[in-house]
């Protein structure tokens, strides 16, 4: 199965976590969306560049250092490694860890600054200009905030379209000529790019609100410190969104753009965001970007939320879902599955625990598990604990094989080549479809009765299913890849022979190869009796 003949490099970014948060679903969601596609790519051929991190700036994350009594880099060094902690108890496989405290980022994003200031804009006025900010601010969100934009809750207070309470702001800033940008970031949308933002649904969104008028953008704040100075304004520190979405290039090795990372890796293939912030990256970050004379990522996706048993998921309901709290009740490959599994990616979705135990009972155990687990076993048992040697293939036995090694292209286009979304549920629902042959074809041929009747007919099958079961685990990599480890061990297949050129059959399992004892892949959920 040849990788595609396009470029050789994919560079995906999850969004760098906001500190004052705790980990939660959303942010183990998203990253795993694009481990799964760093890992993809890795197997199909590609040198990838996997990036996610902390955003640890801002005056929500002064606010909340100084509520418990610490400095805040003291606040940031702590509360940043709950996110790392989350990269490995969710086994990604991200190549760099940003933490835009880093020294390399304050560079990155004072150089952008000079560069943007350095520029003119599409109307040949200068980028940045000194004024005075008079407006709402949400703290929460870090964001500014028109009057239309507004509503007003119970308790009589103004509050963004997040929830976030506003409050008015007046301190002098410094100011990005947005309103310049608006006319080429609409021609980029619809004709310079029309596949930037996905999915549909968010680009249409993000389409209006540009044409309904943009305003000049506050990039500077007065009345706080904690953020990157801006250069040569004393006083001043940077717009918390303007720095944190500066990480992108700072880890492509920015301001250096002659380094080898910066010319492969730059523009980015894909953004991997949550539905909350795609203003930030879809309007924001390209005329940002341009502005400084660099070129924009070439996609951006926002996924959906989450909710808890049907209820929007807050801490105020005590409802926020513990991504340790599912590994250690369900096993972390089974909640990696779940995820993106159970709703099409980018529509909102809900979490329950009987949709879980499904899954895990149906398609893992049931489905999966129990057919690795009985032909391995059989084999173990009647086989001589070796890769059977087939005799010659009948036509059920080529189909079965053709699908097989055929899954890939499928879930190739399904990940990759789709112009709305990357797919993960079709792509698992490919794969169950070999899954499902393979279970009926156990089931037709029967090799306990061929045991008695014909054992050259008995290792044939035999080694259709073993050789079925190596491709099935060869592309779930990705998606289960503690699980898949497991299975690949018992089929003996070596760790050089496990990336997708490997689904050749020149790569098939060889006959006679010892094969350890079989061990159980997915145990089966039994609720524990009170």
């Amino acid at each position: 199965m040849p990788a595609p003949s396009e470029t050789k490099r994919y560079y995906i970014t999850s969004p760098i976590y906001y500190v004052n948060d705790a980990p939660h679903i959303g942010h183990a969601y998203t990253t795993l969306a694009c481990d799964v596609l760093a890992r993809f790519m890795r197997l199909d051929g590609r040198r990838v560049k996997f990036l996610t991190g902390t955003d640890e700036h801002g005056q929500k994350v002064e606010k909340a250092a100084a509520a418990a009594g610490l400095a805040p880099k003291d606040f940031t060094d702590k509360v940043s490694q709950n996110f790392r902690d989350l990269a490995a108890a969710m086994n990604f496989s991200n190549d760099d860890f940003i933490r835009t405290t880093e020294p390399r980022h304050i560079t990155a994003s004072q150089a952008i600054w000079k560069a943007i200031a350095a520029h003119k804009s599409p109307k040949g006025r200068d980028n940045i200009y000194l004024g005075k900010y008079d407006g709402w601010y949400a703290v929460r969100d870090e964001a500014f905030y028109d009057e239309k934009e507004l509503t007003t809750g119970p308790d009589g207070k103004k509050r963004a379209p997040s929830g976030a309470e506003v409050e008015w702001v007046e301190e002098p800033s410094y100011f990005f000529r947005l309103s310049d940008w608006q006319d080429w970031l609409l021609d980029y949308y619809e004709t310079v790019k029309p596949d930037f933002i996905g999915p549909n649904t968010r680009r249409n969104e993000v389409i209006s609100f540009v044409r309904g008028g943009l305003n000049d953008l506050s990039i500077s704040r007065t009345t706080f410190k904690w953020g990157v100075p801006v250069p040569d304004a004393p006083g001043h520190v940077m717009y918390v969104w303007l720095d944190a979405l500066t990480n992108y290039i700072t880890a492509a090795g920015y301001p250096d753009e002659n380094t080898e990372d910066f010319k492969t890796f730059w523009p980015a293939d894909l953004h991997m965001v949550g539905k909350d912030i795609v203003r930030f990256h879809t309007v924001y970050w390209p005329a940002f970007l341009k502005a400084a004379g660099l070129e924009p990522p070439r996609r951006v996706f926002a996924h959906g939320w989450w909710t808890n048993e049907g209820q929007k998921i807050s801490k105020s309901l005590g409802n926020v879902i513990e991504p340790n709290a599912l590994i250690q009740k369900y096993g972390l490959d089974p909640v990696r599955y779940f995820l993106l599994r159970e709703v099409p990616f980018g529509q909102d979705g809900d979490f329950s625990h009987r949709a879980m135990v499904g899954r895990l009972n149906g398609d893992l155990a049931n489905d999966l598990g129990n057919l690795a687990q009985r032909v391995l076993s059989f084999v173990h048992k009647n086989g001589g604990a070796q890769v059977p040697p087939p005799g010659a293939f009948d036509a059920a036995d080529d189909a079965m094989l053709a699908q097989a090694r055929g899954i890939l292209d499928a879930v190739r286009h399904l990940l990759t080549a789709t112009s709305n979304a990357p797919e993960f549920h079709r792509a698992l629902e490919a794969v169950w479809s070999v899954v499902t042959g393979a279970n009926a074809y156990v089931d037709k041929q029967a090799p306990w009765t061929l045991r008695k009747t014909d054992p050259a007919r008995m290792n044939t099958v035999l080694y259709t299913l073993a050789e079925t079961l190596r491709c099935v685990a060869l592309v779930l990599q990705p998606f289960m890849p503690q699980a898949m480890e497991k299975l690949l061990d018992q089929l003996a297949v070596p760790a050089d022979a496990r990336d997708f050129a490997s689904l050749d059959a020149k790569a098939a399992l060889t006959p006679g190869t010892s094969l350890p004892a079989p061990q159980g892949i997915f145990p089966r959920f039994v609720e524990e009796k009170a």
